[in-house]
């Protein structure tokens, strides 16, 4: 009787924990922001289907900001909050966000804009509204160009050529004077580590960038392909 009343109470704290996560994943609480800078290439070259309608970027531009925990980087997610609306973009931010955030993959700006601000921007709605999330990441993307801190370093594009995470990470942290983060896809027809994404991150207010040592961590690959 008693190991069956000892299970019961596991079960029950186990489910009450796993309530507790369940709603906090929603509730817009976040520590800090990731700004997430991807490159294009390869975005389509790892896809499971083609971009429909690539573009041939060869520069940096936003996946998206991200309020982000530091137990767990990938939530808050899908809170709830205002739906985008298309007429917050108003004309001069649409031609700047054209250029510095665009889809890459179908070539529908818009769609890409309302699914980053519904997925993430809702979660930190009470910091910036729909205007100044777009706002601030496109400021954010132009503070820093990363590949030209990348090509000023030597590190450009290269078919067979490979750095180490320290190559990629320390002339951007040169320019910075904050850490970033690397991220990698790997390339299923090659079984490389192809460079994705740059991510810089900032505090709760999304005004100062700050070392991203305490995200959680990515395994860094030993050579990372820049194609």
């Amino acid at each position: 009787m008693g190991m069956l009343k000892s299970s019961l109470a596991f079960l029950v704290l186990a489910f009450a924990f796993f309530l507790c996560f369940i709603m906090s994943a929603g509730d817009g609480s976040y520590d800090y922001f990731q700004f997430v800078q991807q490159w294009p290439p390869t975005n389509c070259r790892v896809r499971k289907r083609p971009c429909s309608k690539p573009r041939p970027l060869q520069n940096f531009t936003i996946h998206g900001l991200w309020p982000s925990n530091y137990s767990n980087p990938t939530m808050p997610s899908k809170c709830t909050g205002s739906q985008f609306k298309k007429e917050n973009v108003y004309p001069q931010l649409r031609s700047k966000l054209k250029i510095s955030w665009p889809d890459v993959e179908s070539g529908n700006d818009t769609r890409f804009w309302e699914s980053e601000w519904n997925k993430h921007g809702r979660c930190s709605e009470q910091t910036l509204n729909q205007v100044k999330y777009f706002q601030r990441s496109h400021a954010m993307w132009r503070s820093h160009n990363v590949t030209e801190i990348l090509r000023n370093a030597s590190i450009v594009p290269h078919p067979t050529q490979t750095w180490t995470y320290s190559d990629i990470v320390s002339p951007i942290k040169a320019a910075t004077k904050r850490t970033p983060l690397l991220r990698c896809k790997r390339d299923p027809t090659t079984n490389t580590e192809l460079l994705h994404e740059v991510v810089f991150c900032y505090d709760y207010k999304a005004k100062i960038q700050i070392d991203c040592n305490r995200t959680a961590g990515y395994p860094n690959p030993q050579a990372i392909s820049f194609q």
